[in-house]
């Protein structure tokens, strides 16, 4: 079962949560924005040093606690790295009462019907498994749409919930993200077929499965409300898909029930070169904005 006190704050929503997940493709990209050029590292090791460092930087900013960051979710190897001497996880939860989630997808596969489905994740038991040793309370899994073609997004659905159905019998809240693509034309129509299929698969949920959902910022205000008031969701958090933080916090201020779960539009703006007072500074007036949004619901 979920710890109960997390799963509290998850469901009070006062705050949003702090997407820290970047994997293996898009970390050289998260570490340009923060001022790191592929030219300053050699390999894997040390570009996974690097974005460490970053996370760990906003992890231990004073700003960066459990009053106005709800959770935060982490990459694999984030999880298995320490902040300040404590496993990650713990130290997100007993140092900063920031609750942990983890990133358990192994990326995308090719798109099929207008989506692209999650790869294959022989290894989930294990990690999951591996997971809640380390006091981590949820996971996050990522799909895409890409065109609003009812065939493909009800397979993105089905596979989101059938391997959240897995993650729920380890005592984790999963997290089910199927992304909307914000640069298609058809998103607003993508979006109608994709709340009547969340719905039906939340409708078939058992009383003792919980689920979160991690949704695109939808083209009509409150479009998932139906969703937030959902018996078996935890908490509906938007991702800011490529919006800036500027539009990502107007939309979402938008939508009643819906908080923030960012990566870039937390980290914009953010750099390497910083001096701790400035970066801290400018990562407590992010985290202040993006509250703002998440609570003016």
């Amino acid at each position: 079962m979920p710890d109960q006190k997390q799963l509290d704050k998850i469901k009070a929503g006062q705050g949003f949560i702090a997407a820290l997940d970047q994997s293996g493709g898009s970390t050289p990209k998260a570490l340009r924005l923060y001022g790191v050029e592929e030219n300053a590292y050699s390999g894997d090791d040390e570009m996974f040093d690097l974005i460490h460092g970053m996370r760990s930087r906003i992890a231990q900013a004073p700003a960066f606690t459990g009053d106005k960051v709800v959770g935060a979710i982490l990459f694999e190897l984030t999880m298995d790295r320490e902040i300040a001497g404590k496993p990650t996880a713990t130290y997100m939860w007993e140092e900063r009462g920031v609750v942990p989630f983890l990133k358990v997808d192994k990326g995308l596969a090719d798109e099929e019907n207008g989506v692209q489905v999650m790869k294959p994740m022989p290894e989930l038991d294990a990690l999951c498994g591996r997971a809640v040793k380390a006091g981590v309370f949820g996971t996050k899994m990522r799909s895409v749409i890409n065109a609003a073609n009812p065939e493909g997004i009800k397979a993105i659905v089905e596979q989101q919930f059938e391997v959240g159905k897995q993650i729920i019998a380890h005592g984790l809240v999963p997290i089910i993200e199927p992304e909307v693509n914000i640069s298609i034309a058809d998103k607003a129509e993508a979006e109608d077929i994709l709340l009547g299929e969340l719905k039906a698969q939340l409708d078939a949920l058992t009383d003792d499965q919980t689920v979160m959902l991690k949704l695109t910022l939808p083209e009509t205000a409150n479009h998932y409300k139906p969703l937030v008031n959902h018996p078996r969701v935890a908490s509906v958090v938007a991702l800011s898909g490529g919006y800036s933080r500027e539009e990502a916090n107007a939309r979402l201020s938008q939508n009643s029930g819906m908080i923030a779960s960012f990566s870039r539009a937390l980290t914009e703006g953010l750099s390497a070169q910083q001096s701790d007072d400035a970066f801290n500074d400018m990562i407590a007036d992010t985290i202040d904005s993006i509250y703002e949004a998440s609570i003016s619901g």
